[in-house]
């Protein structure tokens, strides 16, 4: 090699440690204002994850010749009466089964302090006279008869500072009108981005972003659609039991289910000792346990390979991890952040994968 190429290559790789310094740099950059802008970024992100969760259904619409500013519209008015019908329907349902659980809960403490402790002292040896739990069950009845019930305390929390109540109506305000030009500029916003990508890693890195996309979006709409699902057929068969407090336990179970097993197991046990304490019989735990595990074969056999697929690829431990980390570090933010944080880094370990079983390190050649 002469010196010329020398020279050159000894620039090219200069340049490639000087691009490699700032891609990291850029990356700390981001990180420090993410953690410092986390309280005002809340709306901004909810809005980004409403705008990519509406964007196909938007984009059906405008393959069918519909003006997208039409299309993001009718969305909207679809998703505003959902909302409304939600928060009018639901919001005095679960507001009444949490005052009846509420109600109920001197007999759950006292179940546990007169049933279960002791057996568990007799059983495993457990010294449990450290739990106060009588003083637990008053000051718990307290605080909410002090609230006044469930909507009262979300309004009281809301309204104790001017500058809170302020800050809550301007999210609600915002985030509907974020949603909108997000919508509205999906794709030019996305068409945009990949022009500012390096000539040299556009093609990878549009390959990437369409791999993390068919990810994030099987995991985010199919399991929205799951946990919907089962917190339907749980409330439902627990109100065919006869369980006071149905509508809640179902909704509890559903929500926890994008771990795999962690709505089943959550739910069977809170409605197990709901069951019991209500009938002091045995034979509803034989029908809790039927219902719930209805909903468990109904999820393995036909919500899930149906409506999420097997191409999503994150191990529930990830995604739990994922998920405390995130509101660990970041707060809410952190756990709007998780997800689609933890499908890039899974994808981005595919292509570190692919890329070491084709290299020499892998396979030596000759």
């Amino acid at each position: 090699m002469d010196l010329g190429a020398q020279r050159h290559a000894r620039v090219e790789i200069n340049m490639s440690a000087s691009q490699s310094w700032s891609v990291l740099a850029g990356t700390l950059l981001a990180g420090v204002l993410l953690y410092l802008l986390a309280p005002i970024l809340t709306p901004f992100f909810i809005a980004a994850a409403l705008a990519y969760l509406g964007d196909p259904l938007v984009d059906w619409f405008e393959a069918r010749r519909w003006p997208r500013t039409a299309g993001v519209l009718l969305v909207f008015a679809v998703l505003f009466v959902l909302l409304l019908a939600g928060v009018l329907l639901l919001v005095p349902v679960l507001e009444d089964q949490i005052s009846t659980a509420i109600a109920k809960w001197p007999a759950y403490v006292d179940w546990v302090q007169f049933t279960l402790l002791p057996w568990l002292t007799r059983t495993l040896g457990i010294d449990t006279r450290l739990l106060n739990l009588a003083q637990f069950k008053q000051t718990l009845l307290a605080h909410w008869q002090d609230a006044g019930g469930f909507a009262a305390l979300l309004f009281s929390s809301a309204s104790s500072s001017g500058l809170a109540l302020l800050g809550w109506v301007a999210n609600v305000v915002l985030i509907p009108v974020v949603t909108f030009y997000l919508l509205r500029d999906w794709d030019v916003l996305v068409a945009q981005i990949r022009e500012l990508l390096p000539r040299k890693i556009e093609a990878t890195a549009v390959r990437l972003a369409a791999e993390a996309d068919g990810v994030l979006g099987a995991f985010l709409r199919g399991q929205l659609l799951v946990m919907t699902t089962l917190a339907s057929v749980y409330t439902l068969g627990l109100w065919i039991v006869g369980l006071d407090v149905a509508f809640l336990i179902g909704l509890i179970a559903g929500l926890v289910s994008f771990v795999p097993y962690l709505g089943f197991i959550t739910g069977i046990l809170l409605a197990g000792v709901a069951a019991y304490l209500q009938f002091q019989e045995w034979t509803p735990l034989l029908w809790v346990a039927l219902v719930f595990g209805v909903g468990q074969i109904l999820e393995g056999t036909v919500l899930t390979p149906l409506l999420v697929g097997d191409k999503i690829g994150l191990h529930p431990v990830a995604v739990m991890f994922a998920v405390m980390a995130g509101g660990q570090l970041f707060g809410f933010i952190g756990v709007l952040l998780a997800l689609p944080v933890a499908a890039l880094i899974m994808v981005l370990l595919r292509e570190v994968h692919r890329r070491y079983l084709n290299s020499t390190l892998y396979t030596p050649s000759g």
